[in-house]
């Protein structure tokens, strides 16, 4: 199945009072992984038409303005019409600093619910493997 490693640098927005990164900048690094595998994929088209329907992290580790970090997102599960990922946050020397998962539904353009993936998208979907990673040197 489909997995993508981006590499992200902890900015100063990304952080909060107490100094080290805030919970919801684990969401964006995550979706910035998600659109890195759909642009690799040829699937870009599928932004807007992919709800998110679930997201859950655990927080591991603290990481610290300018810290290097690697987000790896696999894909787990294809249903008919979602998708399960499931990803890791990994801080300096390769320590886990979030874990979580997220499940996506696909819903066409002016569809008031889900709908099953076109054929050509599941197959990718399913097929694909790992992609090259995204690196920041």
């Amino acid at each position: 199945m489909p997995s993508i490693v981006v590499e992200r640098r902890v900015e100063w927005p990304d952080t909060d009072a107490a100094g080290h990164y805030h919970h919801s900048t684990v969401v964006r690094w995550v979706e910035a992984a998600e659109a890195a595998l759909l642009r690799r994929l040829d699937l870009a088209h599928l932004f807007g038409s992919t709800p998110r329907v679930h997201f859950e992290a655990d927080y591991r580790a603290r990481l610290w303005f300018g810290d290097l970090v690697r987000i790896e997102l696999r894909v787990t599960k294809v249903g008919t019409s979602s998708l399960h990922y499931a990803f890791t946050v990994r801080g300096k020397g390769e320590e886990q600093a979030a874990t979580g998962r997220m499940t996506i539904a696909h819903s066409a353009a002016r569809a008031s619910g889900a709908t099953p993936w076109p054929d050509e998208v599941r197959h990718l979907l399913v097929n694909a493997g790992a992609q090259a990673p995204e690196t920041l040197s």
